[in-house]
């Protein structure tokens, strides 16, 4: 399977657009890999993380919570052949950031039936294994349609915005943002209304992410636990 093949399209959903996501309804997943690793000073995605690549971690906790899996990223998408997955480069230039990756992500969401994706961080490989079910349940019973990650931690709601649920509805909207500037995952999510997903008594570590040699070391001793 070429990296820019993907999975067969689901039996689109008969439910209104304007509909919450329900707690059966198909999902795709999406695993934001698009920064330029600049910290790391390598393609981070690929380090070696207990004998595997770091993406690989996101990946396997992703996949059995979604209907079908996709990969954003930009650069040569055939370093990430060994996955068998469709690969999907940011549909505006510069490279802006995790909030192109969402938008290619809802459109190969689009394109395949699905009414909303699950993103999650290719650098962050131990998430709970509960995050698609803990984002449904936040937007359906605050009748909501986007939903992101938070914890709790010393100053308060800790926010994890690149792991969220996201309607396919906002393709438009999240494309006029990008071309007026806007970066932040965060304030966009919020701006259409987005709910919370909390994760009590985990703390933010549970979403901790990895950007350097030392943060890959340090994850290196909890892998396996």
């Amino acid at each position: 399977m070429s990296p820019r093949s993907a999975p067969p399209p689901p039996v689109p959903t008969s439910r209104a657009s304007d509909e919450p996501i329900s707690a059966g309804e198909p999902l795709g997943g999406v695993v934001l890999a698009g920064g330029r690793s600049s910290r790391f000073g390598s393609d981070k995605m690929l380090a070696d993380l207990g004998g595997r690549p770091l993406i690989s971690h996101t990946l396997d906790h992703l996949r059995p919570q979604v209907a079908a899996l996709a990969i954003s990223a930009n650069g040569d998408p055939a370093r990430f052949a060994a996955f068998g997955l469709a690969v999907l480069p940011d549909p505006v230039p510069d490279h802006q950031g995790p909030l192109a990756g969402v938008l290619a992500g809802l459109d190969w969401a689009a394109a395949r039936g699905f009414r909303a994706i699950v993103t999650a961080a290719g650098d962050t490989p131990d998430f709970p294994e509960d995050l698609v079910t803990a984002l449904r349940v936040a937007a359906y019973s605050s009748r909501a349609h986007l939903a992101i990650a938070c914890t709790f931690d010393a100053g308060g709601v800790a926010p994890h915005p690149t792991f969220a649920l996201w309607p396919v509805s906002l393709r438009d909207a999240l494309a006029e943002a990008l071309a007026a500037g806007e970066r932040r995952v965060r304030a966009f999510a919020e701006a259409r209304g987005a709910t919370r997903a909390i994760f009590e008594g985990r703390g933010a570590a549970c979403f901790h992410n990895i950007n350097t040699p030392a943060d890959l070391a340090a994850a290196e001793t909890g892998v396996g636990r």
